[in-house]
């Protein structure tokens, strides 16, 4: 299932990397509203979340069918500003029918490609058909979709209000922070794209992104079959901290295609292979192992000290230890005639919390 984008005969000047305040302020949104999913800043949500004036975390939990599921079309721009109050100013222009039927879009789970007309501000039953799906997504839901359709400009304002306070509140200082990190990827982008083509820096954007052999279609590997063209319009790339790991993509008829994608971390830990993972497993599943590494956890020791306390010969101990150490599960250093052993416990802590607290309990 993908979706493919057209961009057969498109010029390279139409491809292009840009960094987005309301992209990455949507996406700091969508953390707020699904913490889960992003367990690395799980912190920075906790804090922001706390932080919150009880009115603006009101708002928040009213307007936020417009990014948890999925984001709004005139949330992640095509022609991105470099301030978030000029990106702002360009939503206000879009008109009424537009920002409605996107909103609803996003807020009611309809298709993108076939919620395209009537719109449910000028047809009945496109109308009773929103506020229906509304309905059954809950209360706040139900009222955000009446209010949008009786009176769009006053529920337009208080979105804007809305965004506005949170800059305030984190985004600006949260922004500060991550935009030389995006100013920085969509240079090197740009590099790759001016110098080794779209394929190039498709490849160093995702491997969830592909050029078709013949050049003519950009590939997104999602759940979806779905396709749409980049012909009138051009397509935009927009990186992100706080989007990791998803990939969002805009391409619903009459809106630019736009990627938002995941900036590479600093240094990505190298994965860990099924056979370390196998070893590690078999090494913890005996007994004796998990009681010489309970003792570690406290310490370095010695093989005839953990001989001493578990009762156990010393070739007893040091053939656990050889199972422990293939597995990587522990680290050595000598002094003098005496080697001491101790637990890699940033290796011990991927297999799980749960492995760490036994050990450490």
């Amino acid at each position: 299932m993908t979706l493919r984008i057209d961009i057969s005969g498109l010029p390279p000047r139409r491809l292009r990397f840009a960094a987005s305040p309301l992209a990455e302020l949507t996406a700091m949104l969508h953390v707020l509203a699904e913490p889960g999913h992003h367990p690395k800043v799980a912190g920075w949500a906790g804090d922001v979340w706390a932080g919150l004036r009880p009115e603006l975390a009101e708002r928040l939990r009213e307007a936020e069918f417009l990014w948890r599921s999925s984001r709004a079309d005139f949330l992640v721009p095509a022609h991105p500003r470099p301030t978030l109050a000029e990106e702002l100013d360009d939503v206000d222009r879009i008109d009424d029918e537009t920002y409605v039927t996107a909103a609803l879009v996003t807020t009611c789970g309809s298709n993108r490609v076939h919620f395209t007309a009537p719109s449910p501000l000028t047809d009945a039953t496109a109308r009773e058909r929103a506020l229906h799906l509304a309905q059954a997504r809950g209360t706040l839901q139900e009222t955000f979709a009446e209010r949008l359709l009786a009176d769009p400009a006053a529920v337009r304002a208080r979105v804007r209000h809305t965004l506005e306070q949170c800059a305030e509140a984190f985004f600006d200082a949260t922004w500060a922070r991550v935009a030389p990190q995006l100013t920085t990827d969509v240079r090197v982008k740009n590099d790759l794209l001016r110098h080794q083509g779209i394929a190039a820096a498709l490849t160093s954007i995702s491997d969830a992104l592909t050029l078709t052999p013949d050049g003519h279609h950009i590939v997104v590997d999602k759940l979806q079959d779905n396709a749409t063209t980049a012909h009138d319009t051009g397509i935009t790339f927009l990186p992100s901290v706080f989007g990791r790991p998803h990939l969002v993509a805009i391409h619903a008829p009459g809106w630019p295609p736009v990627v938002q994608y995941p900036v590479a971390e600093a240094s990505p830990p190298k994965p860990v292979t099924l056979e370390t993972v196998t070893l590690r497993l078999e090494a913890l599943a005996h007994p004796v192992r998990l009681r010489l590494l309970r003792t570690l956890a406290r310490g370095p020791h010695t093989t005839g000290e953990l001989a001493h306390a578990w009762e156990l010969t010393p070739p007893e101990v040091s053939r656990h230890l050889a199972v422990l150490r293939r597995a990587g599960l522990l680290t050595t250093q000598r002094h003098g005639r005496y080697v001491r052993y101790s637990v890699n416990l940033t290796d011990l802590t991927a297999l799980g919390a749960d492995v760490l607290t036994a050990v450490l309990r």
